[in-house]
């Protein structure tokens, strides 16, 4: 609006960046500070942001005068009361497999699943969907009015799965989230928190799932080291372990096992969890 002159800022008296850290970490870096450069000194800038980051601190220094910070009580998250696991996925293009195998078998009863792009989010919704797979998604490029359907849907439980971006994370309250897959790990390890948090709130249980390829090792590390929790390997006997899997699909799998046991030469993707589960049934 400003570079189309449709917005002019010489006289403005306040500016406002919400959410100054997820801003910050999804590239709009360049954007702010260009309009920082176009405000009058007289301005007045207000930070408001649920983490303080270097990037965020690097503004206050730059492009605030005589800041004063407001440190408001944390929210109470907490990953105390949630099963926290992840899924090695040797390449990207197999975790779309491998959330289609646990959405089939798990039984959800609600579920988030997070993406750290908006682009993403639509990519995923639309190939679940094109699969038959029921869920909601919601971003930052939604208009308010759609958004506030889609979690009045969640809320009420006739949506059980929605795919959200870390923007979102924090406005999502819902009580009845059992499940948080994590198909991105997040960019930083603050917003981790933020998304699987609400698993365990009022005292209830959940478990966390995260895809992870090579590539996101160490932010993981840094997660464990940062919340000084550990994030474990998805069990093999996870039937018995959590009860989200029924006797007739294990079954099932152990038709599909003996089925491929003749089928030496069938190349499988190693990550997909079906089949790391088959395999450790039929063991």
């Amino acid at each position: 609006m400003i570079q189309r002159r449709v917005l002019r800022t010489d006289h403005l008296k306040m500016f406002i960046l919400d959410e100054a850290d997820e801003m910050l970490s999804r590239g709009f870096t360049e954007q702010i500070y260009d309009i920082f450069q176009l405000l009058p000194q007289s301005t007045q800038v207000v930070l408001l942001s649920a983490t303080m980051p270097q990037d965020v601190l690097e503004v206050t220094t730059k492009f605030m005068r005589d800041p004063v910070r407001i440190l408001v009580k944390k929210q109470e998250l907490t990953l105390e009361g949630i099963k926290q696991f992840y899924i090695a996925v040797e390449k990207e293009d197999w975790k779309l497999d491998t959330l289609s195998d646990l959405y089939e078998t798990v039984t959800i009863t609600q579920a988030v699943i997070f993406c750290n792009t908006r682009r993403k989010v639509d990519w995923l919704t639309d190939k679940l969907t094109a699969r038959d797979f029921t869920v909601s998604a919601m971003h930052g490029d939604m208009e308010q009015s759609q958004r506030d359907v889609i979690m009045k849907e969640f809320r009420s439980g006739s949506s059980r799965v929605l795919i959200a971006t870390d923007l979102l994370a924090r406005g999502i309250d819902v009580q009845q989230v059992s499940l948080v897959i994590n198909y991105d790990l997040p960019a930083n390890r603050e917003n981790y928190i933020h998304r699987i948090g609400r698993g365990g709130r009022f005292g209830r249980k959940g478990v966390a799932i995260n895809f992870v390829t090579a590539d996101d090792v160490r932010m993981m590390r840094e997660i464990e080291q940062f919340y000084s929790t550990q994030i474990e390997e998805m069990p093999m006997n996870v039937a018995g372990k959590f009860n989200l899997w029924s006797l007739d699909l294990i079954k099932c799998m152990l038709t599909c096992c003996q089925t491929l046991s003749k089928r030496p030469n069938l190349e499988l993707p190693p990550a997909s969890f079906m089949m790391r589960l088959t395999i450790a049934v039929c063991q």
